[in-house]
């Protein structure tokens, strides 16, 4: 693996990544000469009206949320095909080695439950399901503080390298759960979750060695149901400013082919959580 962080709180070389801690007027910088990489991802499958269900994958960016009993389309832009080509980014200062593989990450963070359900698949093999690939996710807490370095954003708590970090292996179908809170945020970043697909792992008692990293990206929210979370209870403890998703530097606006998800409400209120979709296309080859 590529991390050099550790969990002793060590701070990024300056100017490395997205998050990279270099501060000028109180803001990260990103290093604009970094190179994307392509990888494939896919959209959500879209199901068409009157029963009618539409075959294979589809490159889907539609978001539900729901207030009181009615429900409305936050954002709908859907396309067909198996996979879309999307920007592999770069994984930010903050990861860690030998992420726990479980697949509750919270530990006792509190905030908006979100039950993540990715889909890998496999341009290799015509973009069949990849089973046994590890998928892995790391983000900040409500406060905007990741495990390993609390204080990056001027917050002070307990750290013990964890929270909010660890991967579950795919299934036969290519599917993973995990869940965790809706990520707070932190000076110069929109919301966003980090990610990782590994091949080739060795499972552990409760983590993993060896295998390749096949894929690096980043996740995010529809803007729209974000500004409802970050002004509820505990994120609105988190007073530095944020940065909003149309002003990130990493998201490039192409929706679910950027890593934007599929959002969908368990229930009334913000505070009910959601589901959040995603098929992340990779190539093995």
């Amino acid at each position: 693996m590529t991390d050099n962080a550790s969990a002793s709180g060590q701070t990024p070389e300056p100017l490395s990544s997205d998050d990279s801690a270099a501060q000028a007027g109180g803001r990260h910088r990103v290093d604009n000469t970094m190179k994307r990489r392509r990888v494939l991802i896919g959209g959500a499958t879209i199901a068409a009206a009157g029963g009618l269900m539409a075959a294979g994958l589809a490159s889907a960016d539609t978001t539900t949320s729901e207030a009181g009993a009615d429900a409305t389309t936050a954002t709908s832009d859907a396309s067909s095909g198996v996979c879309t080509l999307n920007a592999e980014v770069t994984e930010g200062p903050y990861s860690l080695e030998g992420a726990l593989v479980r697949e509750d990450v919270r530990e006792d963070k509190e905030g908006v439950e979100v039950q993540y359900t990715f889909t890998v698949v496999d341009q290799a093999n015509d973009c069949a399901p990849l089973a046994d690939a590890l998928v892995e996710i790391w983000h900040c807490d409500a406060l905007g503080e990741y495990s390993g370095f609390v204080g990056k954003n001027g917050h002070t708590e307990t750290d013990d390298g964890t929270f909010l970090r660890g991967g579950q292996l795919t299934d036969s179908n290519g599917e993973v759960s995990l869940i965790s809170i809706w990520p707070g945020h932190y000076v110069s970043r929109a919301v966003h979750v980090h990610m990782r697909v590994h091949t080739d792992v060795t499972l552990t008692d409760d983590s993993y060695t060896g295998g390749s990293i096949i894929h690096t990206g980043q996740l995010f929210f529809d803007a729209d149901i974000n500004t409802e979370v970050q002004a509820s209870s505990p994120y609105s403890d988190n007073t530095t400013a944020e940065t909003q998703l149309d002003d990130d530097t990493i998201y490039d606006g192409g929706g679910a082919s950027s890593g934007l998800l599929t959002l969908t409400a368990l229930g009334d209120s913000v505070s009910d959580g959601y589901k959040a979709t995603l098929t992340v296309g990779v190539s093995t080859s």
